[in-house]
C-alpha cells in the first residue's frame, strides 16, 4: 500500500461514545463539514464514512467515462481552489483525488472512520440527543449532519425471472472492472447521465451492445477541453485570475435560472442544439425519432456527450424502445414478444433519490423515521432541517439543488450549520425542531416559485419531481439568494430546548 491511500485507510478504526457532532459521508458534503467545523475551532466531531476511501459517490462511481457535468472551476471548494484541473470537465479520478489532497490539506483525516455504516439513528428525546447505532459500536451525537448524498443508492428494478439469468449483471455504481466485456452481448437497461458516459466505452468492445431505454433523454453536445499548460500556469501564479474564471462560469450558469425556473420558452435555443447533436451524428430517420425526446429540455436531467450517438448509430448497436416483461437465463423478453440474447446485463438505472434506504434507519421524534416523514415527498426547510428530526442537518436535501454546481449549495449550507452550533452554544441549547408551520410555508411558498418551471409544464417524469408532482429537487432561485437565506439560522423558526446540566454537549471542550 503506498501513496495517498495508505496515509487515509491507516487511520485510526475506533470510534468514541459521545461526540457534539457526527458527520456522516466523505463526499463533497461530509469532507466539507469537517473541514468548516475545524475552521471554526469545534473539533469534537467524527465522519463516518461507508467506503474505504474519501470521495462519497466519485469514490463509488468508477465506471468507464465517469465525468462530472459542471465545469471544474466550479465543482470545486471555493477556499480550496486547484489550478491543475487537466480538463474543463474532469473524470472521476481527477475528481477523487482533488477530494483526497483536500482532505490530507485541511488535516481533517483524522476525524474519519473509514469502511463504517450507520445501522441506525434514532433521536432520544429525554437525553436530547442522538443515538447512532454503527457496525462498530454506539455513538451518542448531540448533532448529526447527514452528507450521505442523493447518489450513494443504486436504484435497481426488479425485473421478474431476473434470478434465472445465467450472465452476469452488475449497475454502473457497483461497476465489475474483473468483467472482461470484450465480445460479450451486453444489454445496458436505462438511458441517464451515468449510460451516456460508459455507453460510448463499452460499445467498440463489444460483440453486441442492447440498449434499452424507455424514455429518450436530451444530450448537448459537450463543450469538455483540456485546460491548456499556459492557463493552468496562470492560476498557479495569478490565484485571482482563477477566481475571477469561476466567478464569470457562475454568472453563465445562472443565466439559466429564468428560462429553467419561470419561462421555459427560452429554452429553445438549447433544444435546437441538442436536436442538432442527434442529427450530426443520425442517419437512420428511425433511430433519430426514437432518440427524440418529446418534453421540453431540462424537465429531466440533460447531459452532455459527442459520442453518445454515435455509439448507439454503431453497427453493432440496437436502441431496444419496447418495455421489459421479463428476463430468462439467456437474455432479456420485451412486451412485444422479442428475446434478446446477452450475457451481460448493466444497469444504467440512476439512483434511489427519493426515496433514499437511509430514511428508514433515521428515527426521529415520537419514532417517526424519515421516510415516513418523506412518504408523499421529501420536504426540508431551506433543504436543511426536516421538522421531527431536531438537530440534524441534511446536506443537499430536498429544493437545494443550484444550476450552478451542488458544491456551492454545499457551503452556503454550511455557513447554516456552523451558525446554528454557535448560536447553540452561546444560548446553552440542548435541541433545535424547525417548526412545522414555518416548513409548510416555505415549501408553499416554493411551489409557487416553481409552478410555471420547466420541471412543472415540461411533460415528463423524472426524480426531480416527487410522487405527488411537486418539484422536490431545485431552488427556485439564483446561488446568491440561497447563500443569503442560509447566512444565519434564526432560532425563531426553530422550537428550542435548553440545555440541561447533562446534555451530550461537549462545545466548551
Amino acid at each position: 500500500m503506498t501513496g495517498a491511500n495508505a496515509d487515509i485507510r491507516e487511520q485510526p478504526a475506533g470510534i468514541p461514545e459521545r461526540v457534539r457532532v457526527l458527520v456522516i459521508g466523505a463526499g463533497f458534503g461530509g469532507l466539507g463539514a469537517a473541514i468548516k467545523l475545524l475552521d471554526n475551532g469545534i473539533t469534537d466531531f467524527v465522519v463516518l464514512a461507508r467506503e474505504s476511501d474519501v470521495g462519497g459517490t466519485w469514490q463509488v462511481n468508477t465506471y468507464p467515462g465517469a465525468q462530472v457535468d459542471v465545469p471544474s472551476l466550479l465543482y470545486s471548494y471555493s477556499f480550496a481552489p486547484n489550478p491543475e484541473w487537466t480538463r474543463l470537465y474532469p473524470l472521476q479520478a481527477e475528481i477523487q483525488a482533488y477530494l483526497r489532497r483536500t482532505a490530507e490539506r485541511y488535516g481533517v483525516l483524522p476525524y474519519i472512520r473509514f469502511g463504517r455504516e450507520v445501522e441506525q439513528c434514532v433521536w432520544d428525546e429525554n437525553a436530547q440527543h442522538w443515538v447512532v447505532h454503527t457496525d462498530a459500536g454506539v455513538i451518542h451525537a448531540q448533532f448529526v449532519i447527514a452528507g450521505f448524498g442523493p447518489f450513494s443508492a443504486p436504484s435497481i428494478p426488479e425485473f421478474p425471472g431476473i434470478e434465472t439469468f445465467a450472465g452476469t449483471t452488475f449497475h454502473s455504481a457497483h461497476w465489475e472492472h474483473g468483467h472482461d466485456l470484450t465480445g460479450r452481448r451486453v444489454a445496458v437497461i436505462g438511458t441517464g447521465a451515468s449510460a451516456v458516459q460508459f455507453v460510448p466505452r463499452i460499445q467498440p468492445q463489444v460483440d453486441h451492445l442492447s440498449v434499452f431505454q424507455r424514455t429518450p433523454i436530451w444530450v448537448m453536445p459537450h463543450p469538455d477541453r483540456p485546460t491548456s499548460p499556459l492557463t493552468r500556469g496562470l492560476w498557479r501564479k495569478v490565484p485571482g485570475a482563477q477566481r475571477s474564471s469561476r466567478q464569470a462560469l457562475a454568472v453563465l450558469f445562472e443565466s439559466l435560472v429564468p428560462p429553467f425556473a419561470k419561462y421555459p420558452d427560452l429554452l429553445v435555443g438549447l433544444e435546437k442544439s441538442a436536436r442538432w447533436n442527434i442529427h450530426r451524428s443520425i442517419a437512420d430517420p428511425g433511430l433519430r425519432e426514437a432518440l427524440t425526446p418529446d418534453y421540453r429540455l431540462g424537465c429531466k436531467r440533460p447531459t452532455f456527450s459527442n459520442t453518445y450517438y454515435p455509439a448507439l448509430a454503431a453497427s453493432n448497436a440496437d436502441v431496444i424502445t419496447s418495455g421489459i416483461e421479463r428476463i430468462d437465463g439467456t437474455g432479456i423478453i420485451t412486451r412485444d414478444g422479442v428475446h434478446h440474447d446477452v450475457d451481460t446485463i448493466i444497469y444504467g438505472t440512476g439512483f434511489r433519490i427519493n426515496d433514499h434506504p437511509i430514511g428508514e434507519r433515521i428515527i426521529g421524534r415520537d419514532g417517526v423515521s424519515l421516510a415516513q416523514l418523506w412518504a408523499e415527498d421529501p420536504k426540508a426547510y431551506l433543504g436543511t432541517t426536516v421538522s421531527g428530526l431536531p438537530n440534524m442537518f441534511i446536506v443537499l436535501g430536498p429544493n437545494s439543488a443550484p444550476y450552478t454546481s451542488a458544491v456551492v449549495t454545499i457551503e452556503a449550507q454550511l455557513n447554516y450549520i456552523v451558525d446554528a452550533l454557535r448560536k447553540a452554544d452561546r444560548a446553552g441549547i440542548a435541541s433545535i425542531d424547525v417548526k412545522p408551520g414555518v416548513q409548510r410555508e416555505f415549501i408553499a411558498r416554493i411551489d409557487r416559485q416553481l409552478s410555471r418551471s420547466v420541471w412543472a409544464t415540461g411533460g415528463c417524469r423524472s426524480y426531480y419531481i416527487g410522487s405527488t408532482g411537486r418539484i422536490v429537487a431545485f431552488w427556485p432561485g439564483y446561488a446568491a439568494q440561497f447563500a443569503h437565506r442560509t447566512r444565519k439560522l434564526n432560532l425563531d423558526d426553530y422550537h428550542v430546548v435548553r440545555a440541561p446540566a447533562s446534555t451530550v454537549s461537549a462545545a466548551s471542550r
